[in-house]
């Protein structure tokens, strides 16, 4: 008697799982009506109980909070600001990984070194490593103005390859929202071409280093599959002890053995006829910018420019990724880009 009345009171009242199962099933079935689904009654009971509408709403009345720390600070307009980034960040992707802008607590800018074609080059200390690194800032939206997106990534591409004791090495390289980061050695002695200009010409003596030095990086280079394609002075850096370093591969491609190039890119001075009239050329190129390089050197001067009908018509010619300038004055030393 005292167990049928125990059971009896554990026992639910009558009719209270049927209109728990139907409020269930009517609530699974309203849901998936809603979007256009439906399905059978029974299949609504097998949902287990924590799923159940009946026991938890799957529908809130109010939206919960947005944590602070997926806002950053910023609000639901930053939030929103973020979710639009991604297109204009991928774009660069996986070349240069997204990052946020170090912080001074990381690199202190310790100077400007040069203009470069695209943007401003730093002089930039890491302070865990405490080392200085020359550091391309370059921004996205010129880059996307000029067209020159596959360059862009074809450079950092090209120095991962490239590891020589007279090539300027690439460390490190990422993007930010608007601006993309090439980190390289810092060279403090400067670039062949301020030397020339002080000295007015070198040593034959001097001249020989040179050019063993960058023969073996030249060489280097196209045994790898790979074109630099602007060699001229001032892409040349010096070490503090008197080494060269081949620099700034903006121009550069991957070419392999007897294959074929046809832009006009590079420095006009230093240019093969080749290149000037279009293609195709090889890596050979390169040696003839090599060679009249190491004319410029020993003489002190560039060869003769070309005839002013022929120059006439290279001012019409777009030199990739700019137009060719229209003036040039041997004694300042302004070169094409």
């Amino acid at each position: 008697m005292g167990a049928d009345a125990s059971k009896a009171s554990k026992r639910p009242p009558a009719g209270s799982g049927e209109r728990e199962e139907t409020q269930c099933s009517t609530g699974w079935r309203g849901l998936f009506s809603s979007v256009g689904l439906s399905i059978p009654a029974s299949l609504c009971r097998l949902a287990p109980p924590t799923l159940r509408l009946g026991h938890r709403r799957m529908i809130r009345d109010k939206a919960p909070p947005i944590p602070d720390q997926v806002l950053g600070g910023g609000g639901p307009d930053r939030l929103r600001a973020e979710w639009s980034l991604p297109g204009f960040i991928s774009m660069f992707l996986p070349e240069f990984p997204h990052r946020a802008v170090p912080g001074h607590q990381h690199f202190q800018v310790l100077g400007y070194i040069a203009k470069g074609s695209f943007g401003p080059i730093l002089k930039v200390k890491d302070k865990a490593k405490q080392k200085t690194y020359a550091v391309k800032v370059i921004p996205k939206s010129e880059i996307l103005r000029l067209g020159v997106l596959e360059q862009s990534k074809e450079e950092v591409i090209v120095q991962r390859q490239v590891r020589h004791p007279f090539v300027h090495d690439l460390q490190d390289c990422w993007q930010t929202q608007r601006h993309l980061y090439i980190m390289c050695d810092y060279c403090s002695t400067g670039d062949l071409y301020t030397y020339w200009v002080m000295i007015g010409q070198f040593s034959e003596d001097a001249v020989r280093v040179f050019a063993a030095e960058l023969g073996c990086a030249l060489g280097f280079l196209h045994d790898v599959g790979i074109i630099h394609r602007d060699v001229k002075m001032e892409n040349i850096l010096l070490t503090d002890q008197g080494h060269l370093r081949l620099a700034d591969f903006g121009l550069s491609r991957r070419l392999e053995r007897g294959g074929r190039a046809f832009t006009i890119c590079g420095t006009i001075q230093y240019m093969a006829p080749e290149v000037l009239s279009g293609g195709p050329y090889s890596h050979a190129a390169d040696w003839w910018s090599l060679g009249i390089l190491l004319f410029s050197l020993v003489t002190g001067k560039f060869p003769v420019l070309p005839e002013p009908d022929h120059y006439s018509m290279l001012r019409r010619v777009r030199c990739f990724p700019y137009d060719i300038p229209l003036s040039f004055s041997p004694s300042t030393g302004s070169t094409y880009h």
